[in-house]
């Protein structure tokens, strides 16, 4: 396994993670603590930041699981891949694009792309996150 695929690997696992702790650590170990995420509907900054997103789609989506789409690759300290969120053995719901930006082997900078864009929880027309 190269190591874009495992970052890859990684990255998703975080995505996945249903058990608050242990996803908690997942965070912690792969992003850095003044980390950032973007997409269409949320800004996270700030590891704490980023969990908050995680466990807020792990909540919007409870029987969906993310999971690779096709090949990983990168250049330098940038990767990009593509995910989709679907139920175990189903078909796609979302599809989304991911552009992974590492500093000292922990994620920097994410910036994702999705297809559709779900809408947010009830009342919010976006999110911003700082923690």
């Amino acid at each position: 396994m190269s190591d874009l695929d495992e970052l890859a690997r990684r990255y998703l696992a975080t995505w996945n993670e249903r058990d608050p702790v242990r996803r908690r650590a997942l965070v912690r170990e792969l992003w850095a603590e003044d980390a950032g995420y973007v997409d269409p509907i949320v800004t996270a900054e700030g590891r704490g930041a980023v969990e908050d997103v995680v466990a807020t789609a792990q909540r919007q989506f409870p029987d969906l699981v993310y999971r690779l789409a096709g090949s990983v690759d990168g250049h330098h300290h940038i990767a990009r891949l593509t995910w989709e969120l679907a139920p175990v053995d189903g078909l796609p719901v979302i599809i989304g694009f991911a552009v992974l930006v590492t500093e000292h082997a922990r994620l920097r900078r994410v910036y994702g792309f999705l297809d559709p864009v779900p809408a947010p929880e009830p009342g919010v027309a976006r999110w911003h996150l700082t923690r």
